[in-house]
């Protein structure tokens, strides 16, 4: 049967980004996707809005992915991300800049960066094979030769894993990628949920049923120490602990939680005021409704559905009189608004995290090429790779950038290939 000079397996945005660039430099390529759609994850991205990349400065964006990014770095010399938005315009998409240099599709439908890179490969005349689940790779002698999907063989010149990790399962992500390479010798980190609601040991009652907050911050503790800290905005979701700093904490604690490890989050709900400054706003509050209930003083301090949790956790009485409360009552409330407490006992299913942990260990993946170090012409992008970063466009990013780099090096490879194979015929 005839052989493609590229085979890729998996349409996300890593495999797709390696079609356009190796067929861009002259490769004949195809593409199985195990979907009846390319990209569906892509398409969720952002919360539906398409968050492509970040703006940070190189050193910057290094610094949000695990192991300092190091892996990633020849990666993002090859395209990083002022070329990903000149590429997408140069296919007809446009981007916007939001707040923590986040770069979304302008017209906020992350479905549209899914049509824009379909049209791309289309263009390319790139070989798009949808609803074709890649059974097993084609290995011979440390050697790739290409891939069996239904049964049937695909040959080419060279083979790139492009499969994604194990979250969002209903977009094609089921890990078949990671049990091929494990299958032919490679190591696998242990695919861990990351960007992933936390679950407390404790039922969350209703009335924090989508409570989110705002300018407040988390400290992640594993065994009592200080593991990290993030300062913004929080939910609480299907009693979870959810929102941005939470799910940027759920890396280093569902790792801390796999290694049998105590996690626990303390919430600050008034970062900007130290002990002493919120004893006197309490002390102020209290004296400015020295004739009211302790409820009055609580919706001063807290929004709607945090007020009957605080009450609940203190065991304290909304109808005490002010008159009533004691010193002791103050300093519960203090500690409470400063200090609260959840311990993790777990974390949200694979369903709803949004990028994997884990994965084809970096050790045996040339970082300048992508290629394995154990099979040639077999060559790995995207999430399948132990690389993940925390939420804000830096993950799709490494998809990209890995990609591109894996269709460079491809190319150059097979050209070169076949250069040596028609001298020696020549010869």
């Amino acid at each position: 049967m005839k052989k493609t000079d590229l085979l890729v397996i998996g349409a996300g945005p890593a495999g797709l980004m390696a079609a356009i660039r190796a067929a861009d430099l002259g490769l004949q390529v195809t593409i199985l996707e195990s979907m009846p759609k390319p990209a569906r994850k892509l398409g969720i991205s952002g919360k539906g809005r398409g968050n492509l990349t970040n703006t940070a400065s190189f050193n910057e964006f290094l610094k949000h992915f695990n192991n300092d990014g190091r892996f990633l770095k020849s990666a993002f010399k090859a395209m990083f991300n002022t070329s990903l938005v000149d590429f997408f315009s140069s296919e007809g998409l446009q981007t916007v800049e939001e707040r923590g240099g986040r770069v979304f599709v302008a017209s906020g439908r992350a479905t549209e960066a899914v049509a824009c890179l379909h049209r791309a490969v289309e263009k390319r005349n790139v070989q798009l094979l949808v609803g074709k689940a890649v059974s097993s790779l084609m290995i011979e002698k440390e050697l790739c030769l290409g891939a069996v999907a239904g049964g049937k063989p695909y040959l080419a010149g060279a083979t790139l894993l492009a499969t994604g990790g194990l979250s969002y399962p209903a977009t094609g992500s089921t890990g078949d990628g990671i049990n091929f390479a494990r299958a032919c010798g490679h190591e696998i980190v242990t695919p861990l949920p990351a960007l992933v609601a936390l679950t407390p040991d404790i039922q969350l009652p209703e009335c924090l049923k989508d409570v989110a907050l705002r300018n407040v911050s988390a400290e992640l503790r594993i065994n009592g120490k200080k593991a990290a800290a993030e300062f913004g905005e929080m939910a609480f979701l299907d009693g979870n602990l959810a929102g941005p700093i939470i799910i940027t904490l759920s890396r280093a604690a569902v790792q801390a939680l796999h290694h049998g490890s105590d996690c626990e989050i303390y919430v600050d709900l008034k970062p900007a005021l130290d002990h002493a400054k919120l004893d006197r706003r309490i002390l102020r509050d209290f004296e400015e409704n020295h004739a009211g209930r302790l409820a009055d003083v609580i919706a001063k301090l807290l929004p709607a559905g945090m007020r009957q949790f605080c009450l609940q956790q203190l065991n304290l009485n909304p109808a005490l009189k002010i008159s009533q409360v004691t010193a002791e009552h103050r300093r519960l409330l203090r500690n409470w608004l400063k200090e609260l407490k959840f311990r993790i006992s777990g974390h949200a299913p694979w369903e709803q995290a949004i990028v994997t942990a884990g994965g084809v260990s970096t050790r045996q993946i040339n970082q300048a090429t992508m290629e394995s170090k154990l099979i040639k012409n077999l060559y790995f992008a995207g999430e399948i790779i132990d690389i993940d970063a925390d939420t804000g466009g830096y993950n799709l990013q490494a998809a990209f950038s890995t990609g591109w780099l894996a269709g460079s090096a491809i190319a150059e490879a097979v050209k070169n290939k076949k250069a040596t194979t028609s001298a020696g015929t020549a010869v």
